[in-house]
């Protein structure tokens, strides 16, 4: 799996400023339907369902908020650089500026495992993020999102 087959260039976007998590849930469900046509309500509830089991945050600024839906065929994510970090409950207890979400169908089981542990390892990557927040282009950070993993795969 390759994060080209998730992540599409209308899904990657740079946001000055965010004032909840709530507001970033409504965001990345704006993206996917706009990107994926999904139902921008339901990806926002189910983004909020997931993060009541749990904080997304998973440090060093990073946030991997998803969510399993019945409408989906396939796997796909959104990308968001927030130029203002976040407050966002991580297990760090730090902000957080750089956010992969990431849509699976409902019973997409082992796929979507195999999708949340190809974004967790590109963004645990400190060269990944540093470029990531070194740019504010999105066609850039689509750039450096897609190289990342498939450079390393190679």
């Amino acid at each position: 799996m390759e994060l080209t087959k998730i992540l599409n260039p209308q899904a990657v976007r740079v946001v000055s400023q965010l004032t909840s998590k709530k507001r970033l849930f409504q965001e990345l469900g704006e993206m996917a339907g706009q990107a994926y046509k999904l139902n921008s309500a339901i990806a926002i509830d189910g983004l909020q369902e997931r993060e009541s089991l749990g904080p997304t945050g998973v440090g060093h600024g990073i946030a991997l908020p998803h969510a399993r839906l019945e409408e989906l065929k396939g796997i796909v994510g959104v990308f968001l650089r927030l130029e203002k970090p976040l407050d966002y409950d991580s297990v760090d207890r730090q902000p957080v500026d750089l956010v992969f979400g990431l849509f699976a169908p409902k019973d997409s089981g082992v796929e979507h495992l195999k999708a949340l542990a190809l974004v967790s390892r590109t963004m645990r990557d400190a060269g990944v993020c540093a470029k990531l927040r070194a740019n504010v282009d999105p066609a850039k950070l689509y750039a450096i999102l897609t190289e990342a993993r498939s450079s390393q795969a190679a």
